[in-house]
């Protein structure tokens, strides 16, 4: 069988340079302690209690990023992704306590697939849910994932580059104060056409529920 050439986009991706972004979430929190102004204060009796501390800690419910290259199952790696090897490959992070992302990719015969799994682990849910909704507003297009994390989206997209079609589909999950990204695309180089947008969807859908599963194993603070 003779090889054929990837168009020069796929060819990027075979050999990839992920620049992981290192935007974070400033966790801001109020002042320690507040003088008061009559020390006398502080020796009334009767029903009156003193409020909270201000310094009260914010819940995370999750601490680190999981393993992502253990995220899936090799039967899913397989089925998703036919010809990669199940383990992966997991991209260097800035801060791989936070941000973790594995890659697979293969082509076998004509086929290509490209899937990729990122966890971000963000400072807490408010910062999480702000993210979530920014990057949803910078994919439109697509529809809510119901059932997966506590808010799910997926889109799909058609590109053609020198006459081959490639699909990629999207899916973004938030999870407390957790972030799952799953993209997943492919190709046919005999057919210069690309996979359904059902196929693709699936594939990704499948992905982030295992994901979102993986996180929530045992990753509990």
């Amino acid at each position: 069988m003779r090889s054929l050439p990837l168009p020069l986009a796929l060819t990027a991706r075979l050999s990839p340079v992920v620049v992981l972004a290192a935007a974070g979430w400033a966790l801001s929190s109020g002042p320690a302690t507040q003088a008061a102004d009559d020390p006398a204060a502080t020796q009334k009796s009767g029903d009156d209690s003193p409020s909270a501390p201000a310094t009260a800690a914010v819940s995370k419910t999750y601490s680190a990023a999981p393993a992502p290259c253990d995220s899936l199952s090799a039967k899913t790696v397989k089925s998703l992704v036919p010809g990669a090897k199940s383990a992966g490959k997991e991209i260097p992070s800035t801060d791989s306590k936070l941000r973790r992302t594995c890659s697979w990719n293969a082509l076998k015969g004509y086929d290509y697939r490209w899937l990729d799994v990122s966890f971000e682990i963000t400072a807490s849910d408010e910062a999480a849910e702000k993210s979530y909704k920014e990057r949803v507003a910078d994919k439109s297009g697509g529809g809510a994932v119901p059932g997966v994390g506590d808010s799910g989206y997926s889109v799909v997209n058609l590109t053609t580059e020198d006459k081959q079609q490639t699909r990629e589909g999207v899916v973004m999950v938030r999870a407390s104060n957790a972030l799952i990204s799953v993209t997943y695309s492919g190709s046919d180089f005999e057919s210069k056409k690309a996979p359904s947008t059902d196929e693709i969807n699936k594939g990704a859908i499948k992905a982030a529920k295992e994901a979102v599963a993986a996180l929530e194993d045992g990753q509990k603070g």
